[in-house]
């Protein structure tokens, strides 16, 4: 990998992260136009590291309500009075609600970072979870919101969150639809996506660093590669909120579904393999 396609797949990821098109699913196409294997383990764990340029974006950009919610769940832990807080409670939500994609992830990342890295998956994941975030906005109850969240709002939303491992599906597709189908309006859900992505990318993030340091890969790529995701990132992670507060997600169901199509169409063609 060089400068140039380090870059390039920094700017995909910061882009795509957060928005509900797929960041796995996009890398994987783009690796795909440059030219890289994408099977190989050192291009997937490639991919799990400039993730956590995009997270650097989010710590910085909910600093202060990561700080308050961090202090008061570590005073509730020793001081009882500050357990029925609201801060203290959603310090709970985002631990239980990363628990099932980190038993799932582990359990299943031989497949995830093996057969999951096809094309034909990224392409069908793309069409058919549009379907679900097409209905996800058709559900007409939208009317909780953020301190209105319960403990299995955090659960039903990160249990979902481990269908994101198929790539082409989106984690904050899968989050943000799951927090609509709860009743959570679109602010909500989408900044319960975000809390949620921080331990579950993080992880992934640390865990496959060990397979991009001990790759052709070199350290300059990865930090780079890092880097610029967490520029672009910041500035999506921005853009989304304000955008998620008057329009519906389902603005990004047609260019999912032409890209899902297009990929599908070119594997079937033969103009492209899967891996």
């Amino acid at each position: 990998m060089d400068y140039l396609q380090a870059v390039i797949l920094g700017i995909v990821e910061g882009l795509t992260e957060f928005l509900p098109v797929s960041s796995t699913g996009h890398l994987t196409i783009t690796e795909k136009i440059l030219g890289l294997k994408i099977d190989d383990p050192a291009i997937t764990a490639y991919t799990a590291v400039i993730q956590m340029g995009a997270i650097l974006a989010v710590l910085l950009y909910f600093r202060s309500d990561i700080a308050r919610i961090a202090v008061a769940w570590l005073r509730g832990l020793v001081k009882p009075e500050y357990r029925g807080s609201f801060d203290h409670r959603f310090g709970w939500y985002i631990i239980v609600g990363s628990v099932p994609i980190g038993i799932v992830g582990f359990a299943l990342k031989d497949v995830v970072s093996g057969p999951l890295r096809s094309l034909w998956w990224v392409g069908s994941a793309l069409v058919v979870w549009s379907v679900v975030m097409w209905f996800a906005e058709r559900e007409p109850a939208q009317e909780r919101g953020e301190r209105d969240l319960t403990m299995k709002d955090a659960l039903v939303v990160g249990i979902v969150q481990c269908v994101s491992l198929v790539p082409g599906v989106s984690r904050s597709g899968a989050t943000i639809s799951a927090g609509l189908f709860r009743g959570l309006d679109r602010v909500t859900a989408t900044r319960l996506s975000f809390f949620l992505s921080i331990p579950a990318l993080t992880a992934a993030g640390l865990y496959e660093l060990k397979d991009v340091s001990g790759s052709q890969i070199g350290v300059g790529e990865t930090v780079v590669g890092t880097a610029v995701s967490f520029v672009v990132a910041y500035a999506a992670v921005a853009w989304l909120l304000r955008f998620v507060a008057h329009h519906s997600i389902a603005w990004f169901v047609p260019y999912r579904v032409v890209l899902g199509l297009v990929v599908l169409g070119l594997l079937v063609g033969g103009a492209i393999s899967a891996t």
